[in-house]
């Protein structure tokens, strides 16, 4: 009886020698990290790729921080950042000078941002952490990035502007073109009411007066003004008997 609960013993013994060797590790060195299961981002925008991590061990200058990426219609994942110690961003590809980082290992961020995102970059994202001596846990996490078209949006500082530079200079020069189109219609009126003196109307040629009007006499300077055909006429009008009041003779 003696001997059968020895052997239960040490049967127990082994078993939880057992369970501390292959189970204790999971619960005492291990990592986890978190990423957000989508993003969404704008064409021409810039995202943040969050990644956070929790480690048993204080991140020590092992540790590392991977990011790879698939793409959305399939193919092989290429690993284009990598930290360790210091960041090394990509040098070709797709991602060139487009990768900045913006972790932070001591507070546990593992997390960058994607600059002037195109539709090319939709796919599968990929954040690894390893922090010896945690070698369990779920040192990997995914997140989907959907790149779409920006909208087009109007603000209301933007319809501002536009006002101020379109429809304002706009008006300005309709009222300039309404009042160039009144004032020589003025001009025109007034001319017609203050008449040249030496201007000949119908009525007055050759001396001819109106019946309401006064009689004009011809003067040098109206003589001079006459052309040679009208000067002719004038003359012979004067060698014959004038038979009407409405003719002047020349004093000069």
């Amino acid at each position: 009886m003696r001997r059968l609960r020895r052997g239960n013993s040490a049967l127990n013994a082994v078993l939880l020698l057992y369970l501390l060797v292959c189970v204790a590790p999971s619960f005492v060195f291990s990592i986890k990290v978190n990423t957000p299961a989508e993003l969404h981002a704008s064409k021409g925008g810039t995202v943040t790729l969050s990644c956070t991590f929790t480690s048993t061990s204080r991140p020590t200058s092992k540790m590392t921080v991977d990011w790879s990426y698939t793409p959305q219609s399939g193919g092989p994942s290429q690993t284009f950042f990598h930290f360790s110690s210091k960041a090394f961003l990509p040098s070709v590809g797709q991602f060139l000078n487009r990768i900045q980082w913006q972790g932070s290992p001591s507070r546990g961020d593992a997390s960058i941002s994607l600059i002037n995102a195109t539709l090319n970059d939709n796919g599968t994202y990929t954040c690894s952490v390893r922090n010896p001596p945690d070698v369990h846990g779920s040192p990997n996490s995914h997140t989907v990035l959907t790149v779409t078209p920006k909208k087009l949006s109007i603000r209301f500082s933007d319809v501002a502007v536009l006002l101020g530079f379109i429809v304002l200079p706009s008006a300005l020069i309709t009222l300039i073109l309404i009042g160039r189109m009144l004032c020589p219609k003025k001009q025109h009126n007034q001319s017609k009411s203050h008449r040249s003196p030496i201007e000949v109307t119908e009525g007055e040629e050759y001396g001819i007066h109106q019946p309401d009007g006064k009689v004009k006499k011809a003067t040098c300077c109206n003589l001079y003004l006459m052309d040679s055909d009208d000067e002719y006429e004038y003359y012979n009008q004067k060698k014959r008997p004038s038979t009407d009041e409405g003719y002047a003779e020349s004093r000069c």
